[in-house]
């Protein structure tokens, strides 16, 4: 039961991201040329989300590696440990989720209106929540 209960928690640590009903764009784990072009992105907003990429990465290797000492030196003996290990997991999985949209809505201040719209309809594609360009109410 136990190491069902491990692998579930370890499975769910990637999928749970997928799943997110939120527009993300995932900055800093998806292909950037990808982004770049459907946004038709200028040097500067090039460069802007350059400099994104490489800090969703610092931050979530911070957290990835919190994540792998947690389940490193948790106790997992018991139910109550493995209740334990899990709202702790679970806690470091919205914070992780929290840096994409971070990186996502400072991204998004960067589009002009054009870019925003067409943001906005890729959402509608997929039926997904688009997240508030910073400053929109």
């Amino acid at each position: 039961m136990f190491k069902y209960l491990f692998l579930s928690m370890v499975l769910g640590w990637g999928s749970s991201l997928m799943a997110q009903k939120e527009c993300s764009l995932g900055i800093g784990v998806s292909n950037m040329d990808t982004v770049e072009q459907v946004f038709q992105l200028n040097a500067a907003q090039k460069e802007q989300l350059q400099t994104f990429h490489e800090a969703v990465g610092v931050e979530t290797k911070l957290l990835e590696e919190e994540r792998k000492e947690l389940f490193k030196s948790h106790p997992q003996t018991t139910p109550e440990d493995f209740e334990t290990l899990e709202a702790k997991r679970l806690a470091l999985e919205n914070k992780v989720k929290a840096v994409f949209t971070k990186y996502d809505r400072k991204f998004l201040a960067l589009l002009n209106e054009k870019q925003y719209q067409r943001y906005l309809a890729l959402c509608r594609e997929v039926e997904r929540q688009p997240i508030k360009k910073p400053g929109d109410n």
